[in-house]
């Protein structure tokens, strides 16, 4: 499975910006789909992830940090993942990576998603 992100750029503190994440797979559906940032000299931390559409639908989840201001969905007639991010502060300034993970349920460990986009940079500027 390759993964493309795209939608970074440089936004002021308060605005919104929405990354795209298109993969390759036919499969798309099937798999859990995350979001990661990484800042320059922090470690890579899980943002939200959604489940794959199954018999109960998908379930969203994220990490506390940026509930109520990012907002993971998916459209698998595209397969593509979105991520609408509003408020914006510049503590998110990272760069933001797409990742497939075959596993069904939730996933917020990094070694457990199997597949990785290349990351594109968002810019929250103060």
């Amino acid at each position: 499975v390759q993964l493309q992100a795209s939608g970074g750029g440089l936004v002021q503190a308060g605005g919104s910006l929405r990354l795209s994440c298109a993969a390759s797979s036919r499969s798309f559906s099937l798999y859990t789909m995350g979001w990661f940032r990484q800042a320059p000299g922090k470690e890579r931390e899980f943002v939200t992830g959604i489940t794959w559409s199954g018999w109960n639908g998908v379930s969203t989840y994220s990490t506390d940090s940026v509930k109520g201001r990012f907002t993971i969905s998916r459209a698998n007639a595209k397969n593509t993942v979105y991520l609408q991010m509003s408020s914006l502060k510049p503590e998110d300034t990272a760069v933001h990576y797409c990742a497939a993970g075959r596993a069904s349920r939730q996933i917020r460990e990094a070694n457990e998603y199997d597949y990785w986009g290349q990351g594109t940079q968002v810019t929250v500027s103060s």
